[in-house]
């Protein structure tokens, strides 16, 4: 019974992990259209195809958990029974009705041992009763285990009958539910399905037919390419590259005589020279080369190798190439950008015309330090002919014009704008997705600073393409290394709400001022900020004059009318007097001044009625 058991209970269980494996197939079919591949072209009728699929299994996945719980119901629920309740009932009576048999033994035995010469009544008696309490237990033990017994033969019939019962009827049912769902429409589609798949395969075949001829084709074509070093006949030098990419192997100094070499794939971009190591995601900047030197070098009795120094000697590297085609290439490479004609109209016709000088940096040179001050340039020149420090204000109110000609790198959201380390991350996200997309274009424009904002003009037509408020850039930094790169941070309102606000970093090259276009935009933004203290102050005391102007108003109004009552006052008593000699019968005569008073001081009368 317990093999039995244990074999219906791994048809359930494997009915449970097939509804289980059955749904969650279907649910990774429904996760297809999700994923993104590279190399796939008809993703959208497969992920239509794969839902109809997705579908089917999912209904088929509803029927197996109906199955599941059938079997639960018919077959695993009454053999769980007969093993766990009658078997084990049948059990515990054979260990009671042992019990009894050995207290019916031993109260036996202690009747054997009375004595027949020393007979007492009450021992006696004691195991009498003694003898009869277990025999009569042992009677009724045994009568309830024999008749459980008996009875267990018919319960082992249902036992084995009725799980098999409740299984086939469960398989029956699956089987009635899988033939409604599997319908006409469904043998269509599957017949459909079974077409497409051959298609694909022959499609297939046919292509790895063609990819196998393409391979021959150039593996005969590519045959001296394999050699590290080509012939130079075969495969000329081009010098008037103003873009390269490949591995070079760089050294690194470990002590004072002691070096290592490793090898990176390195690539240009714009005026700078970018390395990746192998497993990175992107590259990551390796050198600034605009105007810098370039000339080939013997190090370490290795072949092919040449040295980059920085415009202003601070910083150098040697590398080695893999060939002498790549050694020159690299070499006249490296000119063509540090002499920025990757900036021209046409980077290649431009470097045609200086090629005499690539030409002149891959011969060895006994003194590095008088090829070095040779190749540096004099001045930071910009090669539009335009100077990138202040120039005249357009306006004769302009505190603060100055004009800088960048290059529009990228911009991207961020999240902070209390860091300076916000500029330098987006600087690395943007140069690395530039990197990745190969993209090497850039928007020349100029760039001014005032004291209002900071606006972006067409060098060509003088039109402002973009305008910065200057109270909204919150923060501005120029690169740790690189100082042509330069950020700044603008602080803008994301929507209606005034709370809503969002932060935008737009990164910029410049010709080697990053650091003085930050300089002029702190001092545009303490320009401002003065100015604006002043405003406030000016509006302050102009405030504090109106109201001691309002002040000295009511104080003279208040003096007048006190002037005005005391006038009132003489006036009042002039002419109780005059009044008072006429009720006397005394004839006074008036002058003129004195009827006029008298006027006077009836109209003052009115007014002070009338007050």
């Amino acid at each position: 019974m317990n093999q039995l058991y244990q074999a219906m209970h791994r048809i359930y269980d494997a009915q449970n992990e097939l509804s289980a494996a059955t749904h969650l197939t279907s649910k990774l079919l429904k996760e297809y259209e999700k994923q993104h591949f590279p190399l796939g072209g008809d993703d959208e009728v497969m992920s239509s195809t794969l839902q109809q699929f997705s579908k089917v299994i999912d209904e088929l996945s509803s029927c197996h958990a109906v199955l599941s719980t059938q079997l639960a119901d018919a077959m695993m629920f009454p053999i769980t029974q007969f093993k766990e309740r009658d078997l084990k009932e049948i059990l515990t009576l054979k260990e009671v009705f042992q019990i009894a048999s050995n207290d019916h033994d031993a109260a036996i035995n202690r009747y054997s041992r009375l004595s027949k010469k020393r007979e007492n009544d009450k021992v006696k008696y004691e195991v009498t009763e003694d003898v009869y309490t277990s025999r009569k237990k042992q009677h009724q033990t045994m009568m309830h285990y024999f008749c459980a017994l008996n009875t267990l033969q018919y319960k082992k019939k249902i036992a084995l009958l009725e799980p098999l019962l409740g299984y086939m009827q469960a398989q029956i049912s699956f089987f009635k539910m899988g033939s409604e769902n599997l319908n006409e429409q469904l043998e269509e589609f599957l017949a459909n399905i079974g077409t497409s798949v051959q298609n694909v395969r022959r499609e297939m075949d046919s292509d790895v037919e063609t990819m196998q001829q393409t391979i021959e084709d150039l593996e005969v074509a590519s045959d001296p390419l394999y050699v590290p070093d080509p012939d130079p006949t075969k495969f000329p030098v081009n010098r008037n590259l103003t873009r390269k990419a490949g591995y070079l192997n760089a050294r690194n100094k470990t002590g004072l005589v002691s070096s290592t070499w490793d090898r990176q794939f390195y690539f240009t971009q714009g005026g700078n020279l970018m390395s990746q190591a192998r497993g990175d995601v992107a590259g990551g900047l390796a050198m600034d080369i605009d105007n810098c030197s370039v000339m080939a070098v013997d190090c370490e009795d290795r072949r092919y190798c040449f040295q980059i120094t920085s415009f202003d000697g601070k910083k150098s590297s040697i590398l080695q190439a893999e060939s002498k085609k790549d050694h020159e290439e690299w070499i006249c490479t490296i000119n063509n950008i540090s002499k920025q004609i990757y900036l021209s109209e046409n980077p290649e016709e431009t470097a045609a015309r200086v090629n005499q000088s690539a030409l002149e940096a891959v011969t060895p040179s006994p003194s590095f330090q008088q090829r070095h001050e040779s190749l540096r340039p004099a001045g930071r020149t910009n090669p539009f002919g335009e100077s990138g420090g202040s120039t005249k204000s357009e306006t004769e109110d302009s505190i603060l014009h100055q004009l800088f000609i960048v290059r529009f790198l990228g911009s991207m959201e961020v999240k902070s704008d209390d860091h300076p380390d916000v500029v330098y991350e987006t600087m690395r996200q943007i140069l690395a997705a530039r990197a990745i997309h190969n993209i090497f274009r850039m928007t020349e424009s100029h760039l001014l600073v005032t004291c209002d904002c900071l606006k972006l003009i067409d060098p060509q037509t003088q039109v402002t393409r973009l305008t910065f408020p200057l109270p909204c850039v919150v923060l501005y930094a120029t690169h740790q290394e690189n100082k042509r790169l330069f950020g700044f941070v603008l602080r803008t309102s994301g929507g209606r709400s005034e709370s809503n606000l969002s932060s935008v970093c737009y990164i910029f090259e410049s010709n080697n001022e990053g650091e003085k276009i930050c300089d002029s935009v702190g001092l545009a933004k303490q320009i401002a900020l003065h100015a604006e203290l002043d405003r406030r102050a000016s509006e302050k005391q102009k405030e504090i004059e109106r109201v001691k102007e309002k002040q000295q108003k009511e104080l003279n109004k208040q003096k007048q009318i006190e002037k005005d009552l005391e006038e009132q006052s003489r006036l009042i008593a002039a002419s109780s007097r005059t009044n008072q000699a006429s009720s006397e019968g005394q004839f006074v005569v008036l002058s003129s001044s004195q009827s006029e008073e008298s006027d006077l001081g009836e109209e003052g009368k009115k007014r002070e009625s009338e007050a």
